[in-house]
Parts: C-alpha cells; structure tokens; sequence
C-alpha cells in the first residue's frame, strides 16, 4: 500500500519562497505519475503540477515561472520549490501519486492515492 507524507508547509510573506516534500512509502512501481494539488477555502481542487518516471513536467498556468515539481528517485521523494509567493497561493497543498497509463495535469480522478495535506498561507 502506498503512503504519502506532504511536509514543508507554513507562513510566508508574498515574495517568499517555501520547498514541500511529499514522502512516498511503498512506492515500488517503475511506471508513475505524481502531483501536486491545492484546495482553497470554497473551491475546487486544482493540479498544481505533475512530473511522470520519465521526468516529464506540466505545471497550471498560474503557477508556471514559480514553482519547480522534482524528485528523489532514490529518496521515494517528491518535492515542490515554491518562489515568489502570492496570497492567491494560499491553500492546503497536497501530494497525490497513480499507476495508471498517461500523466495529466486535469486529470484528478487518475490520482488513487493522496496525502493528508500541507498547509501554505501566504500573506500580503
């Protein structure tokens, strides 16, 4: 069973910058997609971003410029560089990782496994 672990949230000023790591436990499987996501007070849950086991990247358009998806193959970890900071950021920012076929930003539902959320405040 897979278990992720998000950790690195907290309280910056706009401008800031804050890394996330996400702890993948029984990540065993060659083939993968990960992302990251955020939920707002009173909306949906967005992709933030996702990287596949070949290295490919997409970001949401809000967040392109700003933020950096990498991993640590031999850490199980996924990280999130997070840079000029706004308070438009401002969510529970969670890790979610798939086995199935294809890698998309949109497609949140391919996700089966997710993590308990970090949270990111930015203020002004």
């Amino acid at each position: 069973q897979v278990q992720l672990v998000e950790s690195g949230g907290g309280s910056v000023q706009a401008g800031g910058s804050l890394r996330l790591s996400c702890a993948a436990y029984g990540h065993t499987y060659s083939s993968y997609c990960m992302g990251w996501f955020r939920q707002a007070p009173g909306k949906e849950r967005e992709g933030v971003a996702i990287i596949d086991s070949d290295g490919g990247t997409d970001y949401a358009d809000s967040v392109k410029g700003r933020f950096t998806i990498s991993q640590d193959n031999a850490k199980n970890t996924l990280y999130l560089q997070m840079n000029s900071l706004k308070p438009e950021d401002t969510a529970m920012y969670y890790c979610a990782a798939h086995y199935l076929r294809g890698c998309r930003l949109r497609a949140r539902a391919d996700f089966g496994y997710w993590g308990q959320g970090t949270q990111v405040t930015v203020s002004s």
